[in-house]
């Protein structure tokens, strides 16, 4: 998929947990394998070619289409997998990858996990665990500084949009044109498919991104400008310092 997985296990080990973890990892490669736009063999490619039709793939790729059909109607069309004529349902499938990868884990009992696709993370904590997770948000007109710290102890997913790794390339859907409004989008909510899903169409949406997401129940979210101004959702204190 183009990007970095890492996983961190705070549980005693078991062989239960390393079988897990050897699955998850079997299941990212296999997940590559279906969906990356960078494989001229992946079934995604080979379906955005015409080479094969929707009913001859397997029934991942049926069930992140989709899943994609919801993310296209939930953000108003903000969220899209056909942009310059490309099937990339990208933006979804490393997030819905790395919360199997994490399923896979905690069905085994490794319930004090981060799995971490790319930057976007599916955190495991049990409540009342004394010791959360924290996790440093980057900076993006500030390289090596953080914009802040969100703090939880209990299950959370933490996705970001932005500029700081791969510049300017999150493009509006409805017009085409390079997003330039946000420099960086940090969404938090339950679990990660559509926490990321959310903070690419919130960065896709530009100014109107905040009302957006305020009308989003169990969701909140940080954002940069590129002033170095920044707005925060109602609720996301209670994550973020």
């Amino acid at each position: 998929m183009g990007t970095v997985f890492s996983f961190d296990i705070r549980d005693e080990p078991t062989p239960a947990i390393h079988r897990a973890l050897a699955d998850a990892v079997r299941h990212l490669h296999q997940v590559d394998a279906v969906f990356s736009t960078y494989r001229p063999d992946s079934h995604i490619s080979r379906l955005d070619r015409g080479d094969i039709r929707l009913a001859e793939c397997p029934p991942e790729v049926h069930e992140v289409m989709s899943l994609c059909a919801r993310a296209t109607h939930d953000s108003d069309g903000y969220f899209s997998i056909n942009l310059a004529g490309t099937l990339d349902p990208s933006g979804l499938v490393k997030g819905w990858a790395t919360e199997a990868a994490s399923h896979i884990l905690y069905d085994a009992g490794a319930h004090r996990t981060c799995v971490n696709g790319g930057g976007d993370l599916q955190l495991r904590m049990p409540v009342g665990h004394s010791t959360p997770w924290r996790i440093g948000i980057a900076h993006p007109l500030h390289p090596g500084k953080l914009a802040t710290v969100i703090t939880t102890g209990r299950d959370l997913a933490v996705a970001t949009s932005g500029t700081a790794e791969r510049g300017t390339h999150i493009l509006n859907p409805r017009d085409g044109t390079a997003v330039t409004a946000v420099a960086s989008l940090t969404v938090v909510g339950p679990l990660l498919t559509m926490t990321d899903v959310y903070a690419t169409a919130a960065f896709a949406r530009g100014d109107g991104a905040r009302g957006w997401l305020e009308a989003l129940p169990g969701y909140e979210a940080l954002a940069i400008l590129p002033d170095g101004h920044q707005w925060r959702t109602s609720g996301f204190s209670q994550h973020g310092s």
